[in-house]
């Protein structure tokens, strides 16, 4: 019997548009997009900051650092701000019977509901702005329990973040459904007796929770 669901965030409950913090950081730069990914990727940027290996002021100044290393002394005026809204850019509109379908699953008393996301303090914050704009809770009281990758320092698909989960919420594996958008962790969470559930476009998390 089914008994606790665990979501993922971005492209679950929220849309995100990965590209978008590249693009805008290049026309920040004046550099192209592609010079911006070959850093981003040269340096590890992304997954130091969503591991928690580095907090918001260290990312924050490592972006800087990292372009004005290319010549680009402007940088050195991005306020936080400015690289937070850059990097930000990435989360589009919230939808909100999403929200709604959440809450009412957790009204019904019949499941418990968690979050499992790969994700950073920056975005986190933003998206508890979305939610309270919209008049609904944020992640934290949305859910019974939230878990951040920079704050248990793993990130999916690493089977042990999903033990971590399991172990801390107290889940058994086959009394729990993951719904996730990116194919290797919904693979790695089955693989522990998760039933995974790949959520996969035009369909949206409302079409997988039907009949629940």
């Amino acid at each position: 019997m089914l008994k606790n669901l665990i979501f993922d965030l971005g492209d679950v409950i929220i849309p995100i548009d990965m590209g978008a913090p590249i693009r805008n950081f290049s026309v920040l730069a004046g550099l192209p997009e592609a010079d911006v990914t070959a850093l981003w990727k040269q340096h590890d940027l992304w997954r130091q900051y969503e591991t928690g290996m580095v907090d918001d002021a260290a990312f924050r100044q490592h972006v800087r650092d990292l372009l004005r290393n290319q010549g680009q002394p402007s940088s050195e005026e991005w306020t936080d701000e400015v690289i937070d809204t850059t990097w930000n850019s990435i989360l589009l509109d919230l939808p909100v019977e999403r929200v709604d379908r959440l809450e009412e699953l957790r009204a019904s008393g019949q499941y418990r509901l968690f979050l499992l996301s790969n994700t950073n303090a920056i975005h986190i914050r933003q998206v508890n702005k979305m939610l309270t704009a919209l008049g609904k809770p944020t992640l934290e009281d949305l859910f019974e329990r939230v878990f951040y990758s920079h704050d248990v320092r793993m990130a999916k698909p690493s089977p042990a973040i999903y033990e971590h989960v399991l172990t801390q919420a107290g889940l058994e594996p086959t009394e729990t459904a993951f719904y996730d958008d990116n194919a290797a962790n919904i693979e790695a969470a089955a693989q522990l007796g998760i039933e995974a559930v790949h959520v996969v476009p035009p369909k949206t998390i409302i079409d997988y929770l039907q009949g629940l």
